[in-house]
Parts: structure tokens; C-alpha cells; sequence
């Protein structure tokens, strides 16, 4: 099993166990810890949706700084088998809610609003592109998008990218919608 740890909030220092999967990229701590400098270090009151739950350290992360809710969608049946673990071990946080799903399927069939969403898809399969269409119907008007990909995003719709950095081959992105 491969491992991470969370690096803020009431789970500080907790490791999180994960399978091998395909495309599954863990967000590293240094990325994490930078995103969250970026946020604000609390999350207090916030729903927040992970898209590609994965490991779940974006997901968790939020939960342990605050977050009102945090669902963490994935289809891959050992990694979800791992997210239920995990979530076992941080005793069940009453925020998290994890959905068996694909990311397409949950933003077309939900209507709940979220303030923040991570997208961190599997690389070079074409999944922001398909997303972009169904994020803003996601999202509360003041709503971000945090994003990581294998190329540097500008935009996604009318979300513009307000901050960016580049760890290794992953560039990573805090998008704001653009105001008139």
C-alpha cells in the first residue's frame, strides 16, 4: 500500500493508505500545503466536492480543516474499498460522504452546490474537457475550482485561473470566476 499524510487541520500528521491504480497521482503535501495557504488555512462552513477522490487527500484535507461537507467521488472499486478505510480510521467524520460514481454522471445527475471542487483526473484522457460543460452548474457564484493537469490551464469556462504553480510534471491551479 502506498501512503500520504494530511498535512493541516484536526487530522494533521494522519496517513492515509491507498491501492496502485492507474492514473491515481496523489496530490503531494508541498502541492496541498500551498493550496491551502492559497485558501486560507480553514475551511470552516464550506462543501466541498473531490471529483476523483483517489487517495483522498484533497478530500480529507478539507474535512480536517473544516469543512461543512465533503463528498468524495470515485468508481475504482479498490480504491473506494481504501477511502472507507481511511475515513474508518479518522472515526467516521460526519462531513464526509463517499459516492461509488463516475465524475460525469455525479455533476449531470446532482443539483447540490458546492464552494469548492477538486478536479484531478487520471492525465492524457481528455476529462477536463468533458467536465468543463457541468462544473458551473456545480458551483456557488463564488464557488472555486481547484484543478491539476499535465499542462498550465487558463481557464474553464468563465472560471479564470487566479493562482498557479508547477510541482514536477503536475501544474496546479486555484480558479475564481471572472468578474465583469
Amino acid at each position: 500500500m502506498n501512503s500520504v499524510r494530511i498535512v493541516g487541520g484536526e487530522f494533521r500528521r494522519r496517513v492515509l493508505r491507498f491501492p496502485d491504480s492507474e492514473g491515481l497521482r496523489p496530490t503531494p503535501d508541498r502541492v496541498r500545503e500551498t493550496l491551502f495557504n492559497w485558501l486560507g488555512q480553514e475551511l470552516d462552513g464550506w462543501h466541498c466536492l473531490d471529483l476523483f477522490a483517489g487517495s483522498g487527500a484533497l478530500g480529507f484535507e478539507a474535512a480536517s480543516r473544516g469543512a461543512a461537507r465533503v463528498v468524495m467521488v470515485e468508481k475504482t472499486p479498490r480504491v473506494l474499498a481504501a477511502l472507507h478505510e481511511n475515513c474508518e480510521l479518522l472515526h467516521k467524520p460526519a462531513a464526509v460522504e463517499i459516492v461509488r460514481g463516475d465524475a460525469l454522471q455525479y455533476l449531470a445527475a446532482s443539483t447540490a452546490k458546492f464552494d469548492l471542487i477538486f478536479v484531478d483526473p487520471p492525465y492524457h484522457k481528455g476529462w477536463i474537457a468533458r467536465l468543463e460543460p457541468l462544473l458551473p452548474g456545480a458551483l456557488n457564484e463564488d464557488g472555486a475550482i481547484y484543478v491539476e493537469a499535465e499542462h498550465e490551464i487558463g481557464s474553464l469556462g468563465d472560471w479564470r485561473t487566479e493562482r498557479h504553480g508547477k510541482a514536477g510534471e503536475v501544474h496546479f491551479h486555484l480558479m475564481r470566476r471572472q468578474t465583469a
